[in-house]
């Protein structure tokens, strides 16, 4: 099959034949074809895009579903088109790859490792892949959910004994349903608004995650102060926010923060969380390396955060790779302090639900 791929203003864009591809676009332009993997902001074209979308769109129905309720207007969409497969990539409900014509595979951001109700990615054998770099350097190992699971029940326990109620901090969409599934048994368990609207869209998409009170409704009937110690399912913010300073100074809660970037130790502190544990919904740098060698792909494109990096690690392993020029946004000059760290995450997530 030949194709042309390239990097464009709006986003990576595949020429096929006759048909011009977007994917994942940051905003909308003419084309035949528009793929959205998820629905996580950086995936969708801007809410204020004006332009019309007239292209036809792919992406899943729960995809669809999850981005209406986040305010994005989707008119129609198609889950099969003859020569696309939209494949299971195991990063958010909803989340696929696409498949081209059996020959080029566009992983979106992807993860290989079962983490509660989300299952491993399924991995085609391509000639062509184009992979997501977010964690592509060597430094980025994450631990086992097991260790992960361990480390937060004994934070849980030991604070419970102290009487001492505990926020688990994770991002909207995606990473705080997990939190709600793999710490439900410990009660009881209370929600964010914006994480309780989410869970309430996850189980009509049928993931049967437990029905509880809202942050406003336990506050209101005074349960936050007679029920403690209490779980908090929370946004990750930082511990300025308001939200997060209040339940501290109110009720003595200590934060427990998810996300990949907790490798790094210096993550607590930049964050202000009281722990911080590697727990992501991407793969870590040998899961990716992983993914390359199952697709067995000829040639292969790396984007997002450590592309540079992550396909000179695979050239030095015999692959042919190459970044996607532009796609590279992340500064990639070594951390050595505190303020660098801290510009870095600050310029690949730009929203609080693309945290990983």
């Amino acid at each position: 099959m030949q194709a042309n791929i390239s990097y464009s203003k709006c986003g990576i864009v595949i020429y096929d034949r006759s048909n011009k591809i977007l994917l994942d676009p940051s905003r909308h332009d003419h084309c035949d074809f528009t793929f959205i993997s998820h629905a996580h902001s950086d995936h969708l074209a801007e809410k204020s895009d004006k332009k019309r979308c007239r292209s036809t769109l792919l992406m899943s129905k729960a995809t669809c579903l999850i981005a209406r309720s986040r305010g994005y207007k989707i008119d129609n969409f198609v889950e099969e088109h003859d020569g696309f497969e939209l494949i299971d990539n195991g990063h958010i409900l909803g989340s696929k790859g696409l498949l081209i014509d059996d020959c080029i595979y566009y992983t979106g951001d992807i993860s290989i490792r079962e983490r509660g109700f989300m299952k491993p990615a399924k991995l085609p054998a391509v000639d062509t892949l184009l992979i997501e770099s977010t964690f592509g350097k060597p430094e980025y190992i994450f631990p086992s959910i097991t260790e992960v699971l361990h480390k937060t029940n004994n934070i849980i326990s030991e604070s419970y004994d102290r009487g001492v109620p505990v926020i688990l901090m994770g991002y909207s969409l995606g990473k705080a349903q997990l939190l709600t599934e793999l710490f439900a048994n410990w009660g009881p368990v209370y929600l964010h608004e914006s994480i309780q609207k989410m869970n309430s869209i996850y189980r009509e998409l049928g993931i049967p995650l437990i029905e509880t009170l809202s942050h406003a409704d336990a506050l209101s009937q005074g349960l936050l102060s007679k029920d403690k110690p209490w779980i908090m399912i929370a946004p990750l913010t930082r511990s300025g926010s308001n939200f997060v300073k209040y339940m501290k100074s109110t009720y003595g809660a200590i934060t427990v923060g998810f996300s990949g970037w907790a490798v790094d130790n210096r993550y607590k502190f930049i964050m202000g969380l009281d722990y911080a544990l590697p727990l992501s919904d991407h793969c870590d740098f040998h899961e990716l390396i992983r993914v390359v060698e199952r697709c067995k792909p000829k040639k292969i494109y790396t984007y997002h955060g450590f592309a540079a990096e992550f396909s000179s690690s695979l050239r030095k392993m015999g692959f042919d790779a190459e970044p996607l020029c532009g796609t590279n946004t992340r500064k990639t000059k070594p951390m050595r302090n505190i303020k660098n760290i801290k510009n870095t995450m600050q310029v690949t997530n730009h929203c609080l639900d693309i945290y990983m």
